[in-house]
């Protein structure tokens, strides 16, 4: 190979010695330049972190779990990675989704899109809501890459193939196949964030949500659904309830049967987003003496009348009985 020819004089010329030993240690890294696919290469301990997932979800989030098998779910998981990169389907994972599926609490679940990190932020590890990522068969995934080398076996560290590459690549099948499930057995009250200064749209009309959950929710089995359109703070609103893409989805959801509401900047996830931005002019909130939370409930926070040389300050106020939080406001002197 080209890293094993020698200059004159019988010494290993120096870009090729470290291209050797970038082939022989890091092979994740050696030749990236050269990558074929358009999407990252498989991620570095992919096994390790896949167990370690796995334990730590049944062990400390869902002990209930704790008859489902860590090395069997991997061991079904991994058959995808002697596949062709491009030949990969979703039911290829249906084993996998089998040994690791499980109920999810009635009236938590929560869609999105565009807006990954807000979404884990806001669930709080299943506490609050339980996304798909938060799922054992979603937590196992989320965020890592993983394929075959194209022509020779073992993983492919350079590159992995998406979308724009071939339809059947591993990680599109891989949550394609975790959203239907997810649609599946999800029940009660369907909660669903959008990003609202998305600049493409809010609500993706060819994406996993459109085309990989809403179909398969189970109409029987849920109460309505409450979109969120969230909106940056101090960006773009692009879109909000009734407008644009957002307008589609709620004509989708009316043509299916679904009773259905739509919230600009839902309170307490705006509250959240406002953590870091607590001096923005779109963080300044009156002094009501109730907001409603998402089933209508008032939730009081009693902020006493404005004095002179009082400042305005954000409060979380909980609503008892209710796994939401409403904003209110106190007065610091």
């Amino acid at each position: 190979m080209a890293g094993s020819r020698r200059a004159r004089g019988g010494r290993p010329r120096p870009a090729l010695l470290l291209m050797l030993l970038l082939h022989l240690r890091w092979p994740q890294v050696a030749g990236a330049a050269g990558a074929r696919w358009t999407g990252p290469g498989t991620t570095p301990h992919l096994q390790t972190i896949f167990l370690g997932r796995c334990a730590e979800q049944i062990a400390l989030q869902n002990p209930e779990l704790r008859d489902k098998n860590c090395t069997a779910i991997w061991e079904a998981f991994k058959v995808v990675l002697d596949k062709d990169p491009c030949s990969v389907r979703p039911s290829d994972y249906d084993l996998f989704i089998n040994l690791s599926r499980h109920s999810i609490p009635r009236d938590k679940s929560l869609f999105w899109e565009n807006n990954h990190l807000l979404v884990t932020s806001y669930a709080e590890n299943g506490r609050r809501l339980v996304p798909l990522c938060n799922v054992l068969y979603g937590r196992v995934g989320d965020f890592l890459n993983w394929c075959r080398q194209t022509n020779a076996s073992g993983l492919d560290y350079q590159s992995c193939p998406t979308s724009e590459d071939c339809e059947n690549n591993p990680v599109d099948s891989f949550w394609r196949s975790a959203s239907i499930q997810y649609a599946r057995d999800s029940s009660g009250v369907i909660n669903v964030m959008l990003n609202g200064s998305e600049p493409a749209g809010a609500y993706p009309v060819k994406g996993f949500f459109a085309d990989f959950e809403i179909p398969y929710l189970q109409k029987d089995k849920i109460t309505r659904i409450e979109i969120w359109v969230m909106h940056e703070i101090g960006g773009p609103k692009v879109e909000s309830c009734g407008e644009g893409s957002v307008k589609l989805l709620e004509e989708r959801l009316d043509k299916m049967g679904f009773q259905y509401s739509c919230t600009d900047d839902y309170p307490p996830v705006k509250l959240l987003k406002c953590v870091e931005h607590s001096t923005h002019p779109d963080c300044a909130l009156s002094s009501p003496s109730y907001l409603q939370d998402a089933g209508g409930s008032q939730c009081h926070s009693c902020p006493p009348p404005e004095m002179p040389g009082c400042r305005v300050t954000l409060v979380l106020v909980h609503c008892p009985a209710l796994h939401l939080c409403a904003a209110g406001s106190v007065q610091v002197c």
